[in-house]
């Protein structure tokens, strides 16, 4: 069985594979040349202003996945493309009402923080519907199996935001509030060459259709998303307020170093989730072998770059990426290690959850091992300063794992598209006929 499905993923998955990894490496080095330049330029106090309005435009961007891309990519992966075109105009116009909100959202904070920490958020407010609507068009793109145009679409940011770092380099405008406005605004550019690329014009009017539409799963995976992100939020201020900005300053160095997996990790989301949508549809027998496969890729791949952190960082790299912070980074980095890996172990899992519609235990789970995150991460910093933050991160991702697994594991049983209700004997078996009415699943809504 695992043969067949390795077979499938060589002939139906390599190309979008390598269009989602492509894209997600041109989408991160824009943020990523936001990082580097800040840490090298601005220390770590500014560092830690833009990791503040950072963490909140995750924040800001789970909620639009949630209630407009995510649905897209469930319900519309592989579909003819006037269907798409339908959806994508509705879809579009709630990320820009999602980017509207919490750009008003990110004013009010400006209005209230200190100056170095309100600049940042002050820049963000005004370019977040820009960068939400720039990311929901990555997304539709994908679904529609069209990585190419993604692909695209994320250079012209990258090419946009180029010319713009080195304007304010050689006119010395180089603080975090600049950098933030040029990040946004060239993500901005880029969601307006999207409609010219798909030839739909955004419908923002369509927000409200497009969220009744797909409330059964809308709302649970904006609450999914938001839990998530609420809680790197919270950790993330938490750190802040016992331990100083700088401390979040290497924390967020820490998880810089092992962007390169960050880049894998989101450049397979792009492809599994459509990819787990067309399996569930036409092999399902095969879903729980896939998820498996991109779990233990996905954590073998984070483990061996840690490998190669921790040999090369105090060789040289840490110093050439990081400057001066390099040196309080490095005990970061064996924790961070364990906590991506953790994470990764998850992956396959959530795109499990999510092919199959279970937005109600993905919720759940999601919840919980959020829950988890805040509590061992601040009772670490509290304990151990920065390291010890990481390390109740690390310990609490290998608690959701478990989380998770069980929780595929019993929306894969409930699932009705899933043959002998998706237990593991069944799908060794599932070449023979299966006889027996198939149960409910709360996945199987459309």
């Amino acid at each position: 069985m695992g043969t067949s499905v390795l077979a499938r993923l060589r002939s139906h998955v390599v190309r979008r594979l390598g269009w989602g990894i492509a894209d997600q490496i041109v989408s991160s080095l824009t943020n990523f040349a936001v990082s580097i330049y800040v840490v090298h330029s601005l220390g770590a106090v500014q560092f830690g202003a833009f990791s503040l309005a950072y963490v909140t435009y995750g924040f800001a961007l789970n909620a639009s996945r949630g209630l407009a891309t995510d649905p897209l990519m469930v319900r519309f992966s592989g579909t003819d493309v006037a269907a798409w075109r339908r959806a994508v105009a509705t879809c579009t116009g709630t990320a820009a009402l999602v980017g509207l909100a919490t750009g008003a959202c990110a004013l009010v904070a400006a209005s209230v923080l200190s100056n170095t920490a309100g600049r940042a958020f002050l820049a963000l407010g005004l370019t977040l519907p820009g960068l939400l609507m720039q990311d929901s068009w990555r997304y539709s793109f994908f679904a529609l199996g069209h990585g190419g145009q993604a692909f695209l679409n994320d250079t012209v940011w990258a090419l946009t935001l180029l010319p713009a770092l080195i304007l304010l380099r050689t006119t010395g405008h180089g603080d975090v509030f600049w950098l933030v406005l040029a990040w946004g605004l060239s993500a901005t550019v880029a969601a307006g060459v999207g409609p010219l690329q798909a030839r739909v014009v955004p419908r923002l009017a369509g927000a409200w259709v497009w969220m009744s539409q797909h409330r059964d799963l809308g709302p649970r995976y904006l609450a999914e998303g938001t839990s998530n992100s609420a809680a790197t939020q919270l950790r993330t201020y938490g750190i802040g307020l016992a331990l100083g900005l700088a401390s979040i300053g290497y924390v967020q160095a820490a998880g810089t170093l092992m962007g390169p997996m960050t880049i894998l990790f989101l450049g397979m989301a792009l492809v599994t989730l459509p990819e787990a949508a067309r399996i569930l549809r036409r092999s399902p027998q095969h879903l729980l072998w896939f998820c498996v496969l991109v779990s233990v890729g996905l954590a073998a791949a984070a483990f061996a770059w840690g490998v190669v952190l921790l040999i090369a960082v105090p060789r040289g790299l840490g110093a050439w990426l990081l400057g001066a912070v390099w040196r309080p980074t490095y005990p970061l980095v064996l924790p961070q290690i364990l906590y991506v890996t953790g994470q990764a172990a998850t992956t396959g899992t959530g795109v499990g959850l999510h092919a199959l519609g279970a937005a109600r235990r993905s919720l759940r789970v999601a919840v919980i091992t959020s829950v988890i995150t805040v509590v061992c991460a601040l009772a670490g910093a509290v304990a151990d300063g920065a390291t010890g933050a990481v390390s109740g991160m690390a310990a609490s991702a290998w608690v959701g794992v478990i989380f998770y697994w069980l929780e595929l594991r019993a929306a894969m049983r409930e699932s009705s598209s899933i043959p002998g209700h998706g237990s593991l004997r069944s799908l060794r078996t599932a070449s023979r006929p299966t006889v027996g009415r198939p149960g409910k699943s709360e996945g199987h809504r459309k």
